[in-house]
């Protein structure tokens, strides 16, 4: 089995490849460009962006937990990781998928929602730098976004911390990865698949109400609305206590444990509005098991059928700065 998961810097000396690879991606950064110019310009703009967030790095520990967490999940998988956006780890991991024997090698990526930027950036990465015998071996776990082992993880999680804190009136605000209005607009099923996921485990908490937001804008363009952080900026209900849910993050990082927590809550409780965010999934022990159930029993998909034809290129800039 292979594990795939975007990386994250594992030391603040990471912090500026992480970004220069992100940034490169034109699965997630589309641009009209050729590619080398892309690569070029975007290699600059991850630079001077890198220099901005270290101090955020510096506040969660100088590094992503997402990096232990993922290789974690993956010793307990048996499964070889591959962490799309850490450049020093790709040559060492792609030797090692090349090596597996099967005939059959699934691919379980730890996003459960289906993304062309997320997923599909893996696909196409793994289309170019895998041998040809070796990617028609892969059969992906193309989304598990409305599974029952996966919502009943998120729903076992918000249990125990909701209980856990004795949390009195609670209003569920979940957050998602943010993607450009143009991805779904051209086919791109994540934001429906969002929605999926947040009806699905809203089903053990029917009384409870709740909001779906997008986090993480990068740039100019539309994105998928609302927005999490005008949202929490607007909000001037203080009867209930606001529990922030990263329903589209498995793991807790940058994403997480600095935006989420540093910026969303604290507008919040300035506010006076009590508020809390809810972990990820992480390395929970139930979490882990339904990662092996998922792995099993979910339906795969080949490689190629998860790359974009055609990428975005005619939305010029919907994510330059």
């Amino acid at each position: 089995m292979i594990l795939v998961n975007f990386g994250g810097p594992r030391n603040l000396e990471e912090i500026a490849p992480f970004l220069e690879e992100l940034l490169s991606d034109q699965d997630v950064v589309a641009t009209p460009y050729p590619a080398f110019f892309h690569r070029w310009l975007f290699k600059k703009i991850a630079r001077k962006r890198a220099a901005r967030i270290v101090s955020d790095y510096v506040s969660i520990g100088n590094k992503s937990p997402i990096y232990e967490d993922t290789e974690a999940i993956g010793a307990y998988l048996k499964a070889v990781v591959f962490h799309r956006y850490l450049p020093s780890t790709h040559a060492s991991s792609l030797s090692a998928i090349e090596a597996l024997r099967e005939t059959t090698i699934p691919v379980l990526p730890l996003f459960p929602q289906f993304s062309y930027a997320t997923t599909g950036s893996i696909a196409r990465f793994f289309q170019r730098h895998l041998r040809k015998e070796t990617v028609r071996k892969l059969q992906w776990v193309g989304s598990y976004c409305d599974h029952p082992a996966f919502i009943a993880s998120w729903q076992r999680k918000i249990k125990e911390f909701v209980q856990g804190r004795n949390i009195p009136r609670p209003f569920f605000l979940f957050s998602a990865h943010g993607l450009p209005q143009a991805f779904v607009q051209r086919g791109d099923p994540y934001q429906a698949q969002c929605e999926r996921s947040v009806q699905a485990v809203m089903r053990a908490f029917p009384d409870i109400p709740h909001l779906l937001a997008y986090q993480s804008k990068f740039g100019r363009g539309e994105w998928l609305r609302p927005y999490t952080n005008e949202v929490c900026e607007s909000w001037n209900d203080k009867e209930h206590t606001v529990v922030i849910i990263p329903i589209s993050f498995t793991s807790d990082h940058i994403e997480t444990l600095f935006e989420i927590e540093e910026m969303y809550v604290a507008a919040l409780t300035q506010k006076g509005v009590p508020a809390y965010r809810c972990p990820a999934l992480n390395r929970e022990k139930y979490w882990l098991e339904s990662l092996q159930e998922i792995a099993r029993y979910q339906k795969t998909i080949e490689n190629f059928r998860l790359v974009r034809r055609q990428i975005l290129r005619n939305h010029v800039g919907s994510m330059l700065p």
